[in-house]
């Protein structure tokens, strides 16, 4: 066995409980190392396309609660202005729920259970909003959406962190994160179908839109069943064997395809004493003593990147329709280039998280925003563009602050041990959207509702300045992880 107790206990391997050993065991392990030295191959495609297309999911649901704004001010919603930012709050404020609840059970009973309970939760409550009658069942049904996505966020970050070689940790999951923008231009062209005139009556078209996002879920639910619970996760809770099982049919995948191994560096063996969960005393602990500057470059980049994002993104649809006089069902053709033009950010910079590093980037990619962010509220003050300009003008600043939102969720992944690495994701993402993400939309609502362009730019300004600060922080304080395992970035605190 590559992965062995110390002691005299052993695991056999297990059926559909896999055998355990006794908590408290000293167990010998190679895991960590097998998974590094993996090439990149049609497994690690795989586990993108199962569990990245969370995000493609998320972008999907914001864009079209963006994009069907002007249907939910038709009758017979007749939706405000603060409607709607209300309800994109409710959204979010489901999500940090979610992240929570889901992220505490994510590190107790692993990520699998986790992926599908939380998929689950967001397919059901998607096509229930597609039956919404009023504001508030509409908020009820979106609160819950986003708990089932605030949840996954937990669960996926960490299946993929763990899954993934060291060597190219960064672009990939700065390319999955920014699979969002793939979401978003699928939710574009969707409203644009839905709320055509002629094709599909209005008073349905919103609800349509809705029904298909939960039945996309559903495909993604069958696409999952073959995703293995992450082996990191069953060595240090005790399922020695069953890690050891998982890491061989992984190997073999890669073999069959013709692939040679290279050695095992024994270097990287490491001794983990098994534990059944982390009590909250000592994630708190960890978090705000022994890894209180990774704390303090976490919150900084999540806060930033949630305000400017939901405070932009979810209100783009009323600007266009408030300043430039957009009809609602046009909105998803500016909505599909931004989305996509987004989408190149995080997939063009992700390598040179890798190369450059992670301090450099993160400052980079967060201070241009910044700037890029002041100058283009600045001409959207003075009325320089027509709406296919400043969409235009959107494309760039966001080509930069995509890969910033999503070298955001790198860092509070892989900065954390792997026994609280889903809760310290969780709170993060708790931390960042419950001060930024719920604040951003409500007042960017309330600013565009007065029709001043002076007060969207105060809004603008506020964003710019977020973010850079966390250029500033991250820069002088960030970690840098780029080709290190997860093991050598954080020491597991079950390290023996």
């Amino acid at each position: 066995m590559a992965t062995k107790a110390v002691t005299s206990a052993s695991a056999g391997a297990g059926g559909s409980t896999p055998e355990r050993v006794p908590m408290g065991t000293v167990i010998d392990t190679d895991i960590s190392a097998r998974l590094d030295r993996l090439p990149w191959g049609r497994f690690h495609v795989l586990v993108i396309v199962a569990l990245g297309i969370t995000w493609v999911l998320d972008g999907l649901e914001v864009t079209l609660a963006g994009s069907l704004v002007g249907a939910l001010r038709a009758e017979p919603m007749s939706f405000t202005e603060f409607d709607i930012g209300l309800a994109a709050s409710s959204y979010l404020v489901g999500a940090v729920t979610g992240a929570l609840g889901f992220g505490w059970l994510t590190d107790r009973i692993g990520r699998k259970k986790l992926f599908f309970i939380t998929l689950a939760l967001y397919l059901a409550a998607t096509a229930a909003t597609g039956l919404s009658w009023n504001i508030y069942s509409f908020c009820l049904f979106r609160f819950l959406t986003g708990a089932g996505i605030g949840g996954e966020y937990t669960a996926i970050n960490s299946t993929i962190q763990e899954l993934v070689p060291a060597r190219v940790r960064g672009w990939t999951d700065l390319v999955i994160n920014g699979s969002f923008w793939i979401g978003a231009a699928m939710g574009s062209f969707l409203s644009i179908v839905v709320l055509r005139p002629g094709m599909i009556d209005p008073a349905w078209g919103w609800r349509i839109a809705f029904f298909v996002g939960g039945g996309i879920g559903l495909v993604i639910l069958l696409l999952r069943t073959w995703i293995p619970e992450s082996p990191r996760w069953l060595a240090t809770h005790g399922y020695v064997a069953e890690a050891d099982r998982v890491v061989t049919g992984i190997e073999k995948r890669f073999t069959d395809e013709g692939h040679t191994l290279p050695p095992i560096d024994e270097a990287k063996r490491m001794k983990l004493r098994t534990r059944s969960h982390t009590p909250l005393k000592e994630v708190f602990g960890t978090m705000l003593v022994g890894h209180r500057k990774q704390t303090l470059v976490g919150l900084a980049l999540m806060v930033a990147q949630a305000f400017f994002y939901n405070a932009l993104f979810f209100t783009y649809a009323l600007v266009l329709q408030r300043f430039y006089n957009v009809p609602g069902d046009h909105v998803g053709w500016y909505l599909l280039p931004f989305a996509l033009g987004s989408f190149l950010g995080p997939l063009l910079l992700g390598r040179l998280f890798d190369t450059i590093g992670r301090r450099p980037m993160i400052a980079f990619t967060y201070g241009i925003s910044a700037v890029l962010l002041t100058v283009t509220g600045y001409l959207f003050k003075i009325d320089v563009f027509g709406p296919v300009g400043q969409t235009a003008a959107w494309m760039v600043v966001f080509f930069f602050a995509s890969a910033a939102a999503s070298a955001a969720y790198l860092t509070v992944a892989e900065t954390f041990p792997l026994e609280i690495r889903a809760l310290a994701i969780a709170v993060f993402y708790a931390l960042g959207t419950g001060i930024g993400g719920v604040s951003g939309p409500l007042l960017f609502g309330a600013l565009v509702e007065t029709g001043s362009r002076d007060n969207v730019l105060i809004g603008y300004l506020v964003g710019a300045a977020l973010m850079a600060v966390a250029a500033v922080v991250g820069g002088l304080f960030g970690t840098a992880a780029e080709g290190k395992s997860l093991e050598d970035v954080s020491k597991p605190l079950a390290a023996a």
